[in-house]
């Protein structure tokens, strides 16, 4: 029994570090109404949630003696979770980098970060969820949000001195068509 759980095991650490998990695009399987779901969690996978701390260690695969590839020092930054194994699980930043993070230090708190068509244009911030309403700021590129609420099309997001509407494709932290309350 103890070599049969051992080997199932190894297969789940195998799958999780080859990432075998992981559907092969952002938000895969919602078009056709199935949504898979992590294996310790339970809960969807992929998915949007946010660092806790202001120090995370980023590692190579999931678990303590795997090498700490970087440290995160910026608590909130919403991140994607790509695959679970255990009480870890794999995330993507903003800039495509990916790695492996204890559960613990992770925040359901939807958090985004503003990302422009072009490198140095700035976004537009929208008093309501209407292109036609006034600008009430213009946001650069990477700069941190708290997601308050989406339509599948707009976004409302404050931070320090802001809050207002923003097209939902200008954000990564939440996805295409996304609606959240």
């Amino acid at each position: 029994m103890a070599v049969a759980r051992q080997s199932i095991r190894a297969a789940l650490l195998a799958s999780a570090l080859l990432g075998l998990s992981v559907p092969a695009a952002q938000g895969a399987g919602q078009a056709t109404g199935e949504i898979a779901t992590g294996t310790a969690s339970g809960l969807p996978v992929p998915r949007f949630v946010s660092l806790k701390s202001d120090r995370v260690n980023v590692r190579g695969g999931p678990n303590k003696d795997q090498d700490v590839r970087w440290v995160y020092t910026r608590a909130g930054m919403p991140v994607e979770i790509t695959a679970e194994f255990e009480n870890w699980r794999r995330i993507r930043d903003w800039e495509g980098s990916e790695g492996w993070v204890y559960h613990s230090l992770l925040s359901g708190k939807r958090t985004a970060v503003v990302m422009p068509k072009e490198k140095d244009e700035l976004v537009p911030l929208f008093d309501s969820a209407d292109a036609e309403s006034s600008v009430v700021a213009k946001l650069q590129a990477g700069v941190q949000t708290a997601l308050k609420s989406c339509t599948g099309v707009w976004c409302r997001i404050s931070g320090k001195n802001f809050d207002g509407w923003i097209r939902q494709e200008r954000l990564w932290g939440a996805y295409p068509n996304e609606k959240l309350e």
